[in-house]
């Protein structure tokens, strides 16, 4: 089985060197520094120890001794991230995984994709509707949906709850 090499020049800083495409432009960069300096303080979301779980598991679907099931929304907002919704989404993945354990006889990997899907790229860095021009929604982690000015202009702060 082939395995990626790491690059020589490769270093847990290194993407920092590559230009991010699809930014959102934060007008008040001190806000963002902010922000930012305040989530480097927090505990990470997820541990360690459960990224090396995971890892172990994603080996066991490689060698084809288990399959990997991954559920959740491609784009999510804020106000459906509340336990009654999480508990639907959890029930289907559970449905799922154990009719494909009955069919196929191996372990099944289930793999939520929820609670982090609060931002995503725009091709556009603008959107415009009858004329006006404001900045394209990107994420209830970035800005607002409704399509007025103070709601689409990019908000540091959001992030602080997106990590809530």
């Amino acid at each position: 089985m082939k395995h990626a090499s790491i690059p020589n020049n490769w270093s847990p800083a290194s993407w920092q060197s590559f230009e991010a495409s699809q930014q959102p432009a934060y007008k008040n960069s001190e806000a963002l520094e902010s922000v930012l300096a305040e989530l480097g303080q927090l505990p990470p979301i997820v541990t360690s120890w459960e990224v090396e779980s995971l890892k172990k598991e994603l080996a066991r679907a490689q060698n084809g001794d288990a399959f990997v099931l991954q559920g959740g929304d491609c784009s999510e907002n804020f106000e459906e991230c509340r336990s009654e919704i999480i508990v639907q989404k959890l029930k289907i993945l559970l449905q799922m995984s154990l009719i494909m354990i009955m069919g196929m006889e191996k372990p099944i990997i289930r793999i939520g994709r929820m609670a982090g899907q609060y931002a995503k790229p725009r091709s556009e860095d603008m959107e415009s509707r009858g004329g006006v021009s404001l900045p394209s929604y990107r994420g209830d982690l970035v800005n607002r949906s409704p399509f007025k000015a103070e709601d689409r202009e990019p908000d540091a702060k959001l992030m602080l709850r997106g990590y809530e």
